[in-house]
Order: structure tokens, then sequence, then C-alpha cells
């Protein structure tokens, strides 16, 4: 069993009407099966309404199944003995930053999850240092939140979580209200952390060039998986993403249309380097 699994997941929410009676159900996850393994890199891709959201949600059971099982290592989370351990292991970072960090000072607010958990006070401190090293932030461990730039707040976010030791971080739109440099940033620190310390992270955009370092990209339509597959694979279906109303990364679509015209390169391109090489090729060759 993998660290993150899903079995005919779905989940249903009721709309109301203002004399608050039920007038509609929606199905915004429906039958959906997930098999995510411990150190994998998941991007969920999906426009907005497709569900994406809401299954991040049930990774860290902050909504629980209507039919169907979520396992998060090993544990049902429809299980309420279960919640605690769930949370511990599946971290979540949201959109805003603002809405995560509480504490006044940089190193405090990283500190408040472990101590919390009930981490001893020495072990706390050793855990903060650790994570504001791992997003490139402890320099700025005295600082107050209100004076980092977004893409600054968002990798504390993502510290205060990995002081609590997840096995898991969900991302959910990270960097959707940074600008592009904050953007690297946070995306850079993800794939640190999943590359040197092993953390399994499912990251869920709407930027299709943090997808590219993805080991698995999934995407998501009225609440159904449609597409999984490697970047390159989910890349090289332009039109196919189109129909989900999706884009692709812009050098991918630079080098569809150069397909189109006649050039002899390979779908699903992914760097500017990776089109360059290939144009070098194609040129040496002619």
């Amino acid at each position: 069993m993998g660290i993150i699994e899903a079995a005919k997941l779905v989940f249903e929410y009721k709309k109301y009407n203002e004399e608050g009676q039920v007038e509609d159900t929606v199905r915004a996850v429906d039958g959906v099966d997930l098999d995510v393994k411990k150190g994998d890199f998941i991007a969920i891709l999906g426009h907005n309404g497709s569900g994406k959201s809401t299954l991040a949600k049930h990774i860290n059971a902050i909504l629980l199944p209507t039919e169907g099982t979520l396992y998060v290592d090993g544990k049902d989370t429809k299980d309420p003995e279960n919640l605690w351990t769930v949370r511990e292991t599946a971290g979540m970072v949201f959109q805003n930053p603002d809405n995560q960090i509480i504490g006044s000072v940089v190193d405090e607010d990283v500190g408040f999850g472990p101590e919390n958990m009930g981490v001893p006070t020495e072990e706390i401190w050793q855990r903060v240092e650790e994570s504001l090293r791992s997003v490139g932030m402890w320099e700025y461990r005295n600082s107050s939140p209100n004076k980092l730039s977004g893409g600054q707040k968002q990798r504390v976010a993502i510290a205060g979580v990995m002081a609590m030791h997840p096995k898991c971080i969900v991302l959910d739109e990270p960097t959707a209200m940074l600008d592009p440099n904050g953007r690297k940033e946070v995306i850079r620190a993800v794939r640190a952390l999943n590359q040197v310390e092993e953390i399994t992270i499912i990251l869920i955009t709407h930027y299709m060039e943090e997808v590219i370092y993805a080991d698995k990209v999934i995407v998501m339509d009225e609440g159904k998986v449609v597409m999984q597959g490697t970047p390159r694979e989910i890349f090289s279906q332009v039109d196919t993403l189109k129909h989900y109303r999706l884009d692709v990364p812009q050098v991918t679509l630079l080098a569809y249309e150069l397909k189109k015209a006649g050039l002899h390169l390979p779908d699903g391109i992914l760097s500017i380097k990776e089109l360059v090489d290939c144009l070098c090729q194609l040129k040496s060759n002619s």
C-alpha cells in the first residue's frame, strides 16, 4: 500500500436554497482511485471546479469521503481515532500564507506546531532550525512575518508544516498569490524537500511550468481523474489538455506549433534547453 491510497473515493456536498432546504447535491469528487508511493512528487491539475482541491482536503482529513475510502499511511481517514495520526502524517499548505502564519516572529511561528504536539523544547528548536534551513529562511528567523515577501511567507508556512515532521506535504495552489519570483522560490523549496528530505509531495497548481518536475501528473475534470502519466506523456497531448481547458508550458506549446508547421520535433518538450538542443540537432542534420 502506498502512503496515500484512495479507492472509489466520492465526495458530495449539498446546496441549500434561501429557506434552508436542500436544492441540489453536487458530486465534487467522483470515484477517484489514487496510489501515491512514499517519496513521490505528484502534481494534480484541473480547471476551477474540477475537484482537485476537494481531493486534497481529504488527504489531511479536513473532508471525509461520502463513499469509498482514503488511506493515509495505512490509516482510514473516516475512523475518528485516526484523525490526529493522519494530520501528523500529511501536512497542508494553502494558497494564502497569511492564513497559516500566526506567530509574531518567524521562529516562534515555525515552532508552534511541534509545541502543540508536545515535542520537548530542545527538540522543537532543533526542528525549527532544520526546517528553516531547508527552505532557505534561517537568516530570517528573528524577523516579523509581516515584513516578508509573499514567497518568503509561503516558505515559512512550509517550514511550519515541516517542523511537525510529516511524511507527506499537500500544497493546495501554494503559488497562486505570488509573483513569478515568489513562485520560483517556493517550487525550489518544494523540490528540495522531495529530493533531499524524501518527503512525499502532492502539488495542486494552475501553473504548468511547476508540473514538469513531478514524477507523475494527474488531471481532473468534473471530479474524475481523466488523465495520468509522466509530465512528458501528459504534455504530449496538447489537444486533449485544451479539451479540458488547460494550458501547457509555453515552450511545449511553441514546440507543438513548430511541429505542426513541419519541423520534425518530438512530442512533449518540457524545457527551453531541450527545445534548443532539438533545433540544433535538426540544423546539424540538414
